[in-house]
């Protein structure tokens, strides 16, 4: 077995499966050992009925003690039945589940796990998993892994999978080469690759788990910043090859908008303005709270490219993002007479809308284009780009926005060779300690204040008893003429996990809430054009309730939407829930954030309390920090920036700090690349600026 085998070398998996995996980005030995779980499952011991705990999880021992029934709750559809052991019985509801009539016999014990609440004198558990008394007896006390999943593929399939790989290249490891040297190991008191590799899919224990997120999380910090010094290498002063001069325009764009920048989007302006008339090429990373108007900055920048006679180009990281760029940038041009001649260049245009995007973009008959990764393709070139926004830079890879920013290297005029100006936006708060060595390369300018006029969230932390009030509010709201989102962490129900997912929570509110209220769901699986239709349908009012993943975190505008609410939001990192905040308050109207405790945790409400206190990003994130400690390493949500598969700078913000260390120690020798403990280092550094390699954090 090789790492660049194709999965179907396992037993089990034949195309049809391959295929579910290749869905998930997974297609080669290597990348199935790199498929890191998102989290652990340990089956609890056994609890009597009597002592059970409202809105806690547990396994209950009990023999089924009546039929069961079905009934129908609007679009839903629920079967409910008993089970009893000797100090009570104990109601049981499946949803969607019609199938579960046929298997729940009369007299029959079973195991049943789920989370139980407190029903009047008794409690119910919704949705249990069942277990045999020999399925429970196999799973007690281990830590078994939880992936994320695509529909037809379950979590047995791809534990087998893993397991298949591990045991086939045996305890010493030899399937996978090591990168890091020894004596950085020891220094950093790491396992080796192949330990933490066996240890992150398969702990026996908690201990063995945080040691392998510790060398694999290290690893991923590492070869990031050692990729970072590169491009700081390269990228030293590199002379202005697109001089522009200012223009009245730019001038009489500002007089015309109906309020005045703030000091700080003055100084930001001042600071774009002096990069791109100045000697060198600007690369530039503007940091701003949601927001706080940089979208503005950007339509300032662009517009100094247009009137210089230039093209510039713009990227988000999701279609849902590139279109609203495009309408608004699009809408300014119209109501300000701006230079402006736009197209939009996504993965869901046809061929045919493709092939006129393109020439229109070689030939120079556009001057602004707004798009997703379609951007950076090959088949895409430019007339005279000398400018590139990419927006959340976290969503890219360091690699993607070089490749992005080699794109300027236009062929007209004898420009070949060029470099473009580079800006970088972020909404995403992080501490100015980190934020300098993670945009080591960049320059970074800071907005912290909020355009004037605009009314803070209010925010309340409540535990999942206040459900149906949160429900009474947002009827309220909607009513009123308002809109909302609700965000849930998962996209479907998961026999391993109770946590509230986006399918069953919108047919359980289409089946609480009036029968006139429309309400739709929104996930990360759909295709693009479907996530585009639905998102203009909620900004045009046509939606009254969009229930949704976190895929609506990054800067989506509904002025309109006065109510977010998350359940489970002590599943997600302080930063991220302050991003979805963000979503709403973005109007003229009073507007609400409600975090749902889903874990009933002191800890957890702790932790949450922030976010109900702030609406500082920046405060929020040095909270962060302070509050997100080892225990929670697989209890929160990953922050997703810069795309880490298991680093978190939040987290494992020491660790960035000491791999920035170790780093720097590597690159004082010009030299290093070329001895040997650093040999596997260097060989994935150099493919991975080669072939673009998918490598964590790139």
């Amino acid at each position: 077995m090789h790492l660049a085998d194709n999965i179907t070398v396992l037993k089990g998996i034949g195309d049809k499966t391959a295929a579910l995996f290749r869905r998930m980005g997974v297609e080669t030995v290597e990348e199935l050992l790199r498929f890191y779980p998102r989290d652990y499952d340990r089956i609890e011991e056994v609890s009597r009925i009597a002592g059970l705990q409202d809105n806690s999880r547990a396994v209950v021992r009990g023999t089924i003690c009546s039929g069961v029934s079905e009934r129908k709750a609007g679009r839903l559809s629920v079967s409910l039945s008993q089970a009893a052991d000797e100090t009570g019985k104990l109601q049981l509801s499946f949803f969607n589940m019609p199938y579960i009539k046929g298997m729940l016999k009369k007299g029959a014990v079973y195991y049943f796990r789920g989370k139980v609440h407190k029903r009047g004198n008794g409690f119910t558990m919704e949705q249990p998993l069942l277990l045999s008394p020999a399925e429970y007896e196999k799973q007690q006390g281990k830590l078994l892994p939880v992936y994320p999943l695509t529909n037809g593929l379950n979590q047995k399939a791809v534990r087998k999978a893993v397991l298949q790989v591990l045991e086939a290249a045996g305890e010493q490891g030899e399937l996978l080469p090591e990168i890091l040297p020894l004596r950085i190991r020891e220094e950093q008191k790491l396992c080796g690759v192949w330990e933490a590799l066996s240890k992150i899919h398969f702990p026996k224990c908690q201990e063995e788990l945080l040691q392998a997120k510790k060398r694999l999380a290290f690893e991923e910090f590492l070869v990031f910043l050692l990729l970072i010094q590169k491009m700081k290498a390269s990228a030293k002063a590199v002379p202005n090859a697109f001089p522009m001069l200012e223009t009245a325009d730019t001038g009489r764009f500002l007089e015309g908008l109906p309020f005045r920048l703030t000091k700080d989007q003055e100084q930001v302006w001042q600071d774009i303005l002096d990069d791109m008339t100045g000697a060198y090429t600007m690369n530039r990373l503007v940091q701003g709270d949601v927001g706080s108007g940089k979208t503005v900055l950007a339509a300032l920048a662009l517009l100094l490219a247009a009137a210089n006679g230039y093209q510039g180009a713009m990227m988000a990281p999701t279609e849902v993002l590139a279109v609203q760029h495009f309408q608004t940038l699009r809408g300014y041009a119209e109501k300000y007479h701006l230079p402006f001649q736009l197209v939009l260049l996504t993965g869901s245009l046809t061929a045919k809308e493709k092939r006129a995007a393109y020439e229109k973009i070689e030939t120079g008959a556009c001057n602004l284009i707004i798009g997703t990764h379609a951007l950076i393709q090959e088949k895409v070139n430019y007339h005279k780009l000398a400018l590139v926004i990419t927006d959340e830079q976290h969503r890219f890879g360091v690699r993607q926005r070089e490749t992005f920013s080699q794109k300027g290297m236009g062929k007209s005029e004898g420009e070949g060779g060029c470099i473009p100006h580079v800006m970088v936006m972020s909404a995403t708060p992080i501490p100015r300690t980190l934020a300098m060595i993670l945009y080591g390369d960049l320059h970074v300018s800071v907005i912290k204040q909020l355009p004037a006029g605009r009314q803070a969230v209010k925010n309340c932390v409540v535990g999942t008893d206040w459900r149906g009030r949160s429900w009474h509010f947002l009827e309220k709201e909607i009513k009123g003429g308002r809109q909302v989102f609700v965000i849930c962490p998962m996209i479907e129900a998961s026999e391993e996990s109770d946590l509230e997912n986006v399918e069953e929570y919108t047919q359980k509110l289409r089946a609480g809430l009036p029968a006139d209220f429309r309400i739709e769901m929104l996930h990360g699986k759909m295709k693009p054009a479907e996530k585009n239709r639905l998102m203009d349908a909620f900004g045009a009012g046509m939606i009254d309730i969009l229930v949704s993943t976190t895929v609506i975190e990054v800067g989506v505008n509904i002025p309109n939407a006065t109510v977010m609410l998350i359940e489970n939001a002590e599943r997600f990192g302080l930063a991220q829930l302050h991003q979805l905040r963000g979503r709403v308050g973005r109007g003229a109207h009073q507007s609400y954030c409600i975090f749902i405790n889903g874990s009933g945790s002191d800890r957890a409400k702790e932790r949450l309390e922030v976010l109900n206190h702030s609406n500082d990003g920046f405060y929020i994130a040095e909270q962060d920090l302070k509050l997100r400690g080892p225990g929670d390493m697989f209890g929160v949500r990953q922050s997703g920036i810069l795309n880490f598969r298991i680093a978190d700078i939040y987290q494992d913000a020491d660790m960035l700090m000491q791999a920035d260390k170790v780093c720097r120690g590597i690159t004082s020798d010009e030299a290093w690349e070329e001895k040997e403990e650093y040999l596997q280092l260097s060989s994935l550094l150099k493919r991975s600026g080669r072939n673009n390699i998918d490598f964590p954090g790139i």
